[in-house]
């Protein structure tokens, strides 16, 4: 069917931005993904299959919230069971992701819907007008069902970290 747009599915400093997909629940089936890291290689949800996964989706690495989003999630991943893997999208380039990984000391997975926003399309964070992720964050459980989702409403404001770690944590 046609794609889905949510009109002002989110802001930025409080002006509305149309946002495409769909506004996945809890319960949900994980949608299926490719996404292309650093070596400019694809990487599927397959990779994931049997972890208990934290999508951390963000406009832009090279923006304030979003470093310190990424930041958080790294000095949490030592904490977090083995079973559980946090990985940061964004449509970054995936030179872009690389280098502010490098620069930051950041070690969690990055990977890029640059390509097609495939990524956006299937979990509602597509922002149509900038070509950018909306900011969410999604816990995908070892059985690929959706245990935890939050859709940032406005662009600059963070998400609830400890209510999706707590998720990753119940799930590993």
């Amino acid at each position: 069917g046609m794609m889905q747009e949510r009109p002002a599915g989110t802001t930025f400093q409080g002006a509305p931005l149309t946002v495409r997909g769909p506004q996945l629940q809890v319960g949900d089936r994980a949608p299926g993904f490719r996404l292309q890291n650093g070596q400019l290689q694809m990487v599927t949800h397959e990779a994931f299959l049997g972890k208990t996964l934290l999508l951390s989706v963000a406009p832009s690495l090279d923006t304030p919230v979003c470093a310190l989003q990424a930041k958080r999630f790294h000095q949490e991943v030592g904490n977090l069971p083995q079973s559980a893997v946090v990985v940061m999208v964004t449509a970054d380039l995936p030179f872009a992701q690389a280098r502010f990984c490098g620069a930051e000391g950041v070690s969690i997975t990055t990977l890029s819907d640059h390509l097609d926003m495939s990524f956006g399309d299937a979990y509602g964070t597509h922002i149509l007008p900038l070509r950018l992720e909306s900011r969410a964050l999604f816990v995908v459980g070892k059985d690929g069902t959706i245990k935890h989702v939050e859709y940032v409403k406005e662009m600059t404001e963070h998400p609830n970290y400890d209510k999706a770690l707590e998720a990753v944590r119940a799930d590993a």
